[in-house]
C-alpha cells in the first residue's frame, strides 16, 4: 500500500476533497502511481491528512466515476491500467498569469437562476449513489417509461402532504426537465391548442410551445396573476400559470382568483390548466398556499414539479401529474417515448426523499434562503426612494419598480458599470411590436453571500441615486 504525502491548504476557495482528488489524477497521470497499486484506505488517508472520512470518500468516488482507481470489495482501492493514457510532463513549469475578470462579467451578479451550491448535499447523496449502485446491472436496463412504480409512488405521497395535491402514482410521469415534459404533452394533447400565459412569462416555457407549433398568447396580469376576463375572450383551451410564486413578477396567486381560474377551465370540454409549481418550497411569510392541483374538482389542471430550484439544477429531474381523463392518451401515444432519466438516477432521487433526507435539506436550505433573503430585504429598506420592492415573500427573487424616474436599460447599464449584473423584466415580456408591459429589474439572491449581498446592494444604491 502507498503511503501518501498531499499538501492540503484549509484555506483555499477549492474544497478539501477536490484537492485530494486533484493531486491523486496528477500523479496517476505522470506515472508517479503505477497500475495496479494500491492506496491507503478511506480511513488511513483521512487520519493521515487530518480530514473527515466523508472528503476522502468522495475524491476517491470521483477517481472510480472517472476510471482512474476501482473499488476491489474487501480489498481497497486501486490504480486501474490504463493503456495509452496521457502522461504528463515529470515538471510543470508555473506560470504567473495576473488574476482578472473575464470581459463583460460582472463581480456581483444577483443571477435569477442561482442556488446555493455549498448547499448541495454531497456527503449524503454520494453515500446513496455508492448505496443505489451495489444494485448492479439491473440500473442499466430500460425501465417504464412514465418512471420507476417505486419512485412515482414516494413522489405521489410527498406531493400529498407537501403541496396538496392529490394523484396516484399512475398519473405521474418522470422527464429530464420540463422541457421534455411539455414536448410529451404536445403528443398526448395535439398540436391544435392555443395556450395563454401570463405577461411577463418564463421564457423558456414561452419558446418551448411557441417551437412546438402552438399558438402563444400573452394574457396581462394584475396583482391575483392571469386576468380571467381577459383569459375568456382570447379564445385560449390551455392557461399556463405558475400560482405559487408568479416567474418573473413574484406573486402569489389568491384562492379566489384559483377559483376562478378552475370555473374557465370546466366552463368547456377540452380545456386544461398548465399548473407550474417549480419553487413552492420557499415562501418566508405565512404558510405555503396548497397546489391549484389539489382544488381541481373537474379533472382539468396538468401539475408540473421539478429538483432544479430545491437541490440544483444540474439533477435535471421534473415530474407531470397528469389528469386521469389524460391517462388512456398517454398509454395510447405517449408510451412510445422511453424516460429520459437514468434508472440510477431515479433510484437516488427516491431513496433522498423516501428517507427523509429531502425533508432535512429542505429545511436547512430555507434557512440558508431566509438569512439571505432578510439581509437583501433589509439593504434594500435605504432604497426607498429610489424603488420599491415587490415578490419578496417566496422564491429566490424579488422585483425592483423605480420611482424615481429611471429605465429599466439605464439602470441594468449603470448597474454593470458599477460591476452588478442585474435582469430586465422585459427579458420575459411576450409583447409584440416592442410594446412592453412591464419594467425594472429582478434580483437573484440564492448564489450569492450576505456580504457580497450587501456590498452589490451599496453598489447600485450609488449608481442609481444620483438620478
Amino acid at each position: 500500500m502507498k503511503e501518501l504525502t498531499i499538501s492540503l491548504n484549509g484555506e483555499s476557495v477549492t474544497p478539501l476533497y477536490e484537492q485530494i482528488y486533484q493531486y491523486l489524477k496528477t500523479e496517476i497521470q505522470r506515472r508517479q502511481i503505477l497500475p495496479g497499486e494500491c492506496l491507503p484506505s478511506s480511513r488511513a488517508l483521512a487520519l493521515g491528512l487530518a480530514v473527515s472520512r466523508s472528503t476522502v470518500d468522495m475524491a476517491y468516488m470521483q477517481l472510480v466515476s472517472e476510471g482512474y482507481i476501482e473499488s476491489i470489495p474487501r480489498r481497497g482501492y486501486f490504480v486501474c491500467d490504463l493503456e495509452g493514457m496521457l502522461q504528463l510532463p515529470q515538471e510543470v513549469p508555473a506560470v504567473s498569469v495576473p488574476e482578472e475578470e473575464p470581459a463583460g462579467t460582472c463581480r456581483f451578479d444577483f443571477d435569477i437562476n442561482g442556488i446555493d451550491e455549498d448547499g448541495f448535499p454531497f456527503h449524503q447523496w454520494g453515500k446513496i449513489s455508492r448505496q443505489v449502485l451495489r444494485e448492479g446491472p439491473k440500473l442499466f436496463r430500460l425501465g417504464d417509461p412514465r418512471g420507476e412504480k417505486s419512485l412515482r409512488c414516494v413522489l405521489a405521497s410527498y406531493l400529498h402532504h407537501a403541496r396538496g395535491v392529490s394523484c396516484s402514482p399512475e398519473q405521474i410521469v418522470v422527464g429530464a426537465g420540463n422541457d421534455y415534459l411539455l414536448m410529451l404533452l404536445r403528443v398526448i394533447l395535439g398540436g391544435n391548442r392555443r395556450i395563454a400565459m401570463e405577461n411577463p412569462t418564463y421564457k423558456s416555457a414561452f419558446l418551448c410551445f411557441s417551437h412546438l407549433g402552438y399558438e402563444v398568447m400573452g394574457i396581462g396580469m394584475d396583482a391575483c396573476g392571469m386576468r380571467v376576463e381577459e383569459l375568456k375572450r382570447s379564445g385560449a383551451d390551455t392557461a399556463y400559470v405558475m400560482p405559487s410564486h408568479q416567474f418573473p413578477m413574484g406573486s402569489v396567486m389568491p384562492l379566489k382568483r384559483r377559483m376562478q381560474l378552475l370555473s374557465w377551465a370546466s366552463d368547456e370540454a377540452g380545456r386544461y390548466i398548465l399548473e407550474d409549481d417549480y419553487d413552492s418550497e420557499f415562501r418566508y411569510r405565512g404558510k405555503p398556499i396548497p397546489a391549484l392541483q389539489g382544488y381541481d374538482n373537474h379533472d382539468r389542471v396538468i401539475y408540473l414539479g421539478t429538483f432544479s430550484k430545491s437541490i440544483a439544477p444540474a439533477i435535471r429531474i421534473s415530474y407531470m401529474v397528469l389528469p386521469k381523463s389524460l391517462i388512456a392518451a398517454y398509454e395510447k401515444r405517449g408510451r412510445d417515448f422511453s424516460v429520459t432519466v437514468s434508472r440510477a438516477d431515479q433510484k437516488i432521487i427516491e431513496t433522498f426523499i423516501r428517507d427523509g433526507h429531502y425533508e432535512r435539506h429542505l429545511n436547512r436550505m430555507r434557512a440558508i434562503y431566509k438569512s439571505k433573503h432578510d439581509c437583501l430585504v433589509a439593504q434594500l429598506k435605504g432604497m426607498a426612494k429610489i424603488c420599491r420592492v415587490s415578490g419578496e415573500n417566496a422564491g429566490l427573487h424579488v422585483v425592483l419598480r423605480f420611482v424615481n424616474g429611471m429605465s429599466e436599460q439605464e439602470a441594468v447599464c449603470r448597474a454593470e458599470a458599477a460591476g452588478v449584473k442585474v435582469y430586465g423584466i422585459s427579458d420575459y415580456d411576450t409583447s409584440v411590436l416592442g410594446q412592453t408591459a412591464s419594467e425594472g429589474v429582478l434580483l437573484g439572491y440564492a448564489s450569492l453571500t450576505e456580504e457580497e449581498i450587501a456590498e452589490g446592494i451599496s453598489r447600485l444604491k450609488a449608481a442609481w441615486q444620483d438620478k
